[in-house]
Order: structure tokens, then sequence, then C-alpha cells
């Protein structure tokens, strides 16, 4: 069962509700996300417990509560929700509460200047009416498991306060407990706006495309795979799929954070949410909207905020035992002063009920999911998707980064880097454009990746490619064709050596290139056993991934990398970086040096392919390319949606910040605390200034997480 819970203004609440809910007979697996508002349980079908019984209870704890049918959760929310969510401050039950509050506590002030004789009862009506909805939720609270929740402090401050003739004081707490409340409320609405944004990338309708062609609006949810849609220029793309139709410039930012247009054509996978921008595409829909990018991207989100880091879980476990502790030495601060030094029961009794709302939790409760969230939402807005609070705690302590070569510090796509042609003596432009073109016509028919990178590298050239005939493949050694009748094949260097004999000087260049990690395909002619030139390819190192070791350097951070490539790619490459490396190592070879390495460090992985999938599961954190494989980003704890090894260092930065803005934030709780718990038993603070160091602990707390939100990530030079 699934519900959508309203109204929850902090973590504590999810304790709340959780209690509530496990003591029910017939209820189990419960799971609550404050981020999301969302509630799944299980009802056993065999108990007497019906479903009114379980939104009768929610509603009783002073929450609000609404079943989510499959296609609400499918979207998110409904269009009500939408609108609930959206309400100004003043519209929410708590605004109007505090606006309530505050008109009674203003009318018993007016009231007391004008008939003085009656003021007092002014502000007792006005406490009376004012803690209502406090204390009735705090009596529900304590019968469904909870007796000692801020409810329960306020109002026995305030009733307190009424019986010892302080009801002007009395008011007070009531209305700034309101205004707190209402405070935390909006905090809250702010920290669920990330995945209301996200849920938005999604356009709401389609346009779908019949067998005859015919153009019909549908919802974005209906769609069903291999669905053909229209996207016009300046729409958004309502559903994963493939261009079977148009070319464009797609902006993907909204899913990549990238901000430059890819170029798109037939064949290229687009994102639901990316805009497009200049021409009219035909896409065939691939995923239905459950399992569309975005949707993954907001499933992860949820379940990274559902996940409690350690430092949010001990403190909430330490809050347990902190409220009853309070309560016990609150009450005797009341007792105890008057038993035996014979002191004032009224001042005592007033001390005590300002000590229990000075020494409420909210505050401290708060201070570690407010960061994280804050946390987690600048790591989706810039591309670094952190699956747990575990995880952004976790990642900030990583000193040693594994990195996979291929698809990671590279590019994962061979490129062209020289061309070498052996009939001329000094390799002039016009012999390399026409050794190139004899390369691409022998490799247009192969599928194999250094002829596609051969022919694309061509066609980029805007060498005339001839045709080529008879063409086939030596599995696993050559392509051949005839060309122009010219019987012509590409093999590797010890594949053309047992065919033709290289003078000297090929082969010193040929180990000259390999010596650089790259790859050379050599062109010879099958009649005259003559080698023709040659064309060396390497898979080239990312853009930024110089600079990112040397960021990740700067913050002592070890970087090694871990390949399955053969020694001399990975030596040259690794050269290039500054990193050190292990070469021609199988997915077990890996687990066994991660392994090593995790007996006196913290070790984080970095991969995109299957074959890393089981170091990443290993590590201490597994982290994976957004260009990689569905495998590897699902097995890992954290996905680079940019592709940027850069993002590494900027992941470990942003979980250092969030850590210490957790510190600073129980620094703060608690300092507060303890300077006015002393003030309060001193008798210099009183209880107005007690529910505002309360208030003011929690705004600070809220203040100082939302602080985060302006982290900037280093961007690739």
């Amino acid at each position: 069962m699934q519900y959508h819970i309203e109204g929850m203004d902090c973590a504590s609440c999810v304790g709340k509700i959780e209690r509530a809910l496990m003591r029910i007979p017939g209820v189990s697996e419960v799971q609550l996300n404050f981020a999301t508002q969302k509630l799944e349980l299980t009802l056993a079908p065999d108990t007497n417990t019906g479903v009114k019984d379980i939104e009768k209870t929610i509603k009783s704890l002073g929450f609000g509560v609404s079943a989510l049918t499959g296609q609400q959760n499918e979207r998110g929310n409904d269009g009500n929700q939408s609108a609930v969510d959206n309400q100004r401050w003043w519209q929410t039950i708590k605004g109007k509460q505090v606006i309530g509050t505050g008109l009674l506590m203003g009318a018993a002030y007016v009231l007391s200047l004008i008939f003085p004789e009656y003021g007092a009862w002014a502000f007792i009506a006005a406490v009376a009416i004012g803690v209502l909805p406090f204390a009735r939720k705090a009596s529900a609270l304590a019968l469904a498991g909870s007796p000692f929740s801020i409810e329960m402090l306020m109002s026995v401050a305030a009733i307190g306060a009424l019986i010892i003739g302080e009801a002007e004081e009395a008011a007070a707490v009531v209305f700034l407990f309101s205004v707190g409340e209402l405070l935390e409320s909006v905090a809250a609405n702010r920290a669920r706006a990330g995945i209301r944004a996200l849920s938005s990338l999604v356009p709401k309708t389609a346009i779908l495309l019949d067998a005859q062609g015919q153009q019909r609006q549908v919802a974005a949810t209906s769609l069903q795979v291999n669905d053909k849609v229209l996207v016009r220029p300046g729409d958004r793309v309502s559903a994963d799929g493939v261009i079977v139709q148009g070319t464009s410039s797609l902006d993907e930012s909204p899913v990549t954070g990238e901000s430059v247009p890819v170029a798109k054509t037939i064949g290229d996978e687009v994102f639901a949410g990316s805009i497009n921008v200049d021409g009219v595409l035909q896409i065939r829909v691939e995923k239905t909207a459950a399992d569309n990018t975005i949707a993954r991207i907001i499933e992860l989100v949820e379940r990274a905020q559902a996940s409690k880091a350690p430092t949010a879980r001990f403190i909430e476990a330490f809050s347990r035992y902190y409220t009853p502790i309070v309560m016990a030495i609150a009450a005797l601060v009341i007792i105890i002063p008057p038993l035996l030094m014979g002191a004032e029961w009224g001042v005592w009794l007033y001390r005590g009920l300002a000590l229990l709302l000075i020494a409420c939790p909210c505050a401290l409760v708060l201070s570690t999911p407010a960061a994280i969230a804050s946390g987690l939402a600048v790591g989706t807005r810039h591309g670094l998707l952190i699956k747990g609070g575990n995880v952004m705690e976790l990642v900030g302590q990583v000193n040693t980064v594994a990195f996979d070569k291929t698809g990671t510090l590279t590019e994962g796509k061979p490129r062209v880097t020289d061309i070498i042609d052996f009939k001329t003596v000094h390799g002039d432009a016009e012999g390399r454009d026409k050794l190139l073109s004899l390369f691409a016509s022998v490799d247009a028919t192969s599928s194999h990746p250094l002829a596609i990178a051969i022919v694309d590298h061509a066609k980029a050239a805007k060498v005339v490619i001839p045709g080529s005939s008879n063409a086939f493949a030596t599995a696993g050694k050559a392509v051949h064709a005839t060309v122009a009748g010219r019987s012509l094949a590409i093999g590797s260097p010890v594949y053309v050596a047992e065919k033709v004999m290289l003078p000297a000087e090929q082969q010193i260049q040929i180990e000259m290139l390999q010596n650089d990690g790259k790859t050379v395909s050599i062109l010879f002619d099958e009649q005259t056993r003559e080698a023709l030139g040659l064309v060396a390819l390497r898979d080239e190192l990312r853009e930024d991934a110089k600079q990112a070791i040397a960021q990740l350097n700067k913050m002592n951070v070890r970087s090694v990398m871990l390949t399955g490539d053969n020694s001399r790619t990975a030596k040259a490459l690794a050269s290039q970086l500054d990193i050190e490396w292990k070469a021609e190592l199988l997915p077990e070879d890996k687990l066994r040096l991660l392994s090593e390495m995790q007996s006196n460090s913290k070790i984080a992985m970095i991969g995109d392919g299957i074959n890393d999938a089981p170091a990443l599961a290993a590590a201490d954190i597994g982290i994976a390319m957004g260009s990689g494989t569905d495998v590897a980003i699902e097995t890992a704890d954290i996905a680079l949606l940019k592709s940027r090894v850069i993002d590494v260092a900027n992941l470990i930065a942003l979980s250092r910040a969030t850590m210490r803005n957790i510190h600073q934030n129980v620094i703060f709780a608690l300092g507060l605390k303890g300077i006015f718990l002393i003030t309060t038993v001193l008798g210099v603070t009183g209880l107005w200034i007690a529910v505002l160091a309360d208030t003011g602990a929690t705004v600070l707390v809220t203040l100082n997480a939302l602080r985060l939100l302006r982290f900037k990530t280093r961007s690739s030079d």
C-alpha cells in the first residue's frame, strides 16, 4: 500500500508515524520517505485492520494522508497534490495557525490595555485556543508510542505557565512555537523542491504518430515501447527513445547538466526531458514513463534521501534518550530547590518549564538530514547522483581512488592519431588523404570499432571514399576488399609481417607508435605483397583527466589506474597523467588488488563497463560514469551523469563540505541550548526566550544547511 503524507516538517516526524503504524496489528514493512512524503507499507490479508484504520491513525497524529494510485505514483504526484505543494505559506494550515494565534495574542493585548481587569482572562482564552491543536497532537502521539514529543514539551510548558499565573508568557510560547513550526514547514518544502523540479522536466503530453502518420496528442505516461512520437523545435522530448527520422540539436542540460546542445541524427538515443532546439524529429519510444532516465534519477534521489547517514542515525538514537532525560532533569529542577533549600515553588516551576522548551531536540535532529538533503540536491544539480546519505558521508573519507582506463579516464572510443604513407618520402597531405581514402574504402563494410573510427575520420576530413567490392574478413586478423581492381587488405602488424617483408625503418615507426599506447593498422596490396601505409589509433584521454588527477593530488588523495589493457598502452597513458598503474588485469585481479588496498585505506572505484561491476560493488564507494552500462550505474553508489573525471574531485569536496556543515549545525544546536540552559536555571532568561532559543537554533541550522546550495563545483579547463 502506498500513501502521500502531508505536514511533515522534520525528520523526527518520520519516526513518529512509523512507530504509530508498527503498533497496528497486521501492518509491517513500514517505510516513509521524508523528502518525497511517500509512505509504503504491507497490510496482512488476514488481519481485521482496514485501510480506514491506517488513515485514521495518521490523521490523529496531525498529518494529512491520501492513497496513491499506480498512475499517480508514476507521475510523482497528482494535480491536487502539486497545488498543495505550491501553496504560499499563509495558505497552509500552519500559516493560518500562525496568523490565527497572532490575532488572538494581539486581541488579548488590546483587551488588557482597554480592560486591565480582564487582560489575564483574554490571554488565558488565547492560550487555550492556541494550544488546543498541539495538545491534541501530543496526546495522539503519546498513545501511538511517542510520549516525549516536542508538542508534549510545549503543551506542558504552556499549561504550566497558565497554572503559575504567567498567561502572557504562555501566549508568547504558543505563538513563537507556531512560528517555529511554520519555518520548519517552509524549509522542508524547499528541500522537496528538487524532486518536484525533476518531475516537471518531462512533459505531461506527447504527439503520438499512428501507422498512417496521423498526429494525436496523448498523455506522456500512456506511451508504450515502440510507439512513434513527433518532437517539434522547442518541445521537450516526452520519452527515452531513438531518432528514426530527422536531425536536430538537443539541449540535454536538464538531464546531464551539459550546457552545449548536442547534434543528434537517425539512430541516436535521446532522453526524456531534453529540449529539441531546431529540427523536427520522429522518435521511437524505447522506455515507458516509469523507466525513463528522469524516472530513474528521481527513484535514485528518493532512495538516496530515504537512506540515513551514520551521523543522522546516531543523532536520532541520541535524541530518543535525550528528551526523556531532559524531562527528568526539568522535574528535578522544579522539585529539589523547594524541597531541599526551601526555595519558592512558583519560581522553580517556571524555570523547569523554560528548561523543557530550551532542551527540545528539534534543531539537533534536523542538523544532519538538512545538510545531507542540501548536499544531495547540489550533487544532483551538478550531475553527481549520490545514492544515499551514508554514501555522501563516506565519500569524503576516501583517500585512494582506483580508476578503470577505457571509458573512464579515456573516451572509450578509438580515434585516428597518425596517418603514415609509406609510398611518399615526406608523407605529404595529398598522399595521406589518398591513403586514408583506401583505408576507408576497405573498412567501409566492417563493424569493427577501429574500422568505424577510420571511416568516421575519413568522412570528417571530407575525403572521397571510392567504392569497393568482394569485401570479406579473416576473423580476428584482417579485412579484405577490391578497390579499383586492386586486392587490398588491412591487418595488424603481426598479421602483415606474415604476408609482407617490412623494412627496418617501418618496423621502428610501428614500434614507436605502439610504445605511445597506439593501435596500428597496416594497409597492404595482396597481389604485390607491398605495404602501402598505416593508420594509428588510440583511445584518447578525456579532456579533464589530467586536471582531475592533479586536483586529487592537491586533496591528498592517491590515484591508481587499473586496466585490462596491455602494459605498453597503460604505461603510455599513465605517464601522461602522472598516475600509478596496474595493467592486464582480469575482473578478479581488480577485486584482489582492491581488497589489498582496503586493508589500510578507504577506496573509491570508478568504472563504466559491465566488467567493472564486481569492483564497483566491492569498493568502499563505487562510482560509475554516466555514459557507462546500466549494470555499472545500478551497481555503483554514485553516478557521474556528465561523465567528467573532474567530478570525482568535486564529489569528495562536496562530501567534505557537507560534513563540515553537519558539524557546524551540531555545534550551533548544542551550543545555543547549553548557553540558555544555564541562563534559565540561573533565572536570567524566561519562557519566551526559551522558545526563541529553540526556534532560533532550528532556523540557524536550516539556513546553514541551505548555504550548501551555493556550493560550486570545479569545471574542466
